[in-house]
């Protein structure tokens, strides 16, 4: 019974955050440390943050969970400076709201056997759309600050996620499966609404 109230309460918030998402990233400052950290809270960053956490954590071997998220902010950090310095992709919002779909098949496929460089390389090359999308909004004068904000905050998601993960696999060892199924199904879902509001 808690379980399934937990589940409506999850899908209410998600669905009330879509509602107000037109576009995966709507207009903002990105010249100052402050708007870089409040920039990440953008649904679609903010769920594959937290996702890549979760995966981490139910995917990596024990001890290495470490490695997603440095993967992560590794590629992000490279390409934000590239799309700085204009290097950009055809449809790269549409890419960065199907990288939430990505996400969330991970996590429905986080305790089948996937080879970690696999898996590693599908974060980084998700991160590298979000890094050119967030590159290519800021002005030379405010990267720095920008993109230090926004780092900040991206680590922050991750551990958040890494905490999910981790409570996961405490609290709902048995059911660890169901689990990550339901939420990665969440999270598939809110990619394809993400994507579906770009493509109309």
């Amino acid at each position: 019974m808690q379980a399934k109230h937990i589940r409506r309460v999850a899908t209410a918030a998600l669905l009330a955050g879509l509602a107000g998402a037109a576009q995966a990233h709507p207009g903002h400052g990105t010249t100052s440390l402050m708007e870089g950290l409040v920039h990440p809270f953008g649904l679609d960053h903010l769920l594959a943050m937290v996702a890549v956490g979760v995966w981490s954590v139910s995917a990596l071997p024990q001890g290495k969970a470490w490695q997603g998220p440095a993967a992560f902010l590794a590629a992000l950090v490279t390409s934000a400076a590239l799309g700085a310095a204009g290097v950009t992709l055809p449809f790269l919002e549409h890419g960065v709201a199907l990288s939430v779909v990505l996400f969330g098949a991970m996590l429905v496929l986080a305790r089948r056997p996937m080879a970690a460089p696999l898996g590693l390389g599908l974060v980084a090359a998700a991160a590298s759309l979000h890094g050119l999308a967030h590159g290519a909004e800021t002005p030379a004068t405010g990267f720095a600050g920008y993109a230090i904000g926004f780092l900040a905050t991206t680590a922050a998601l991750h551990l958040g996620g890494v905490g999910v993960g981790l409570s996961i696999r405490r609290w709902l060892a048995a059911r660890s499966g169901l689990a990550l199924g339901g939420l990665g199904a969440l999270l598939g879902g809110a990619g394809l609404v993400l994507f579906g509001q770009l493509a109309a």
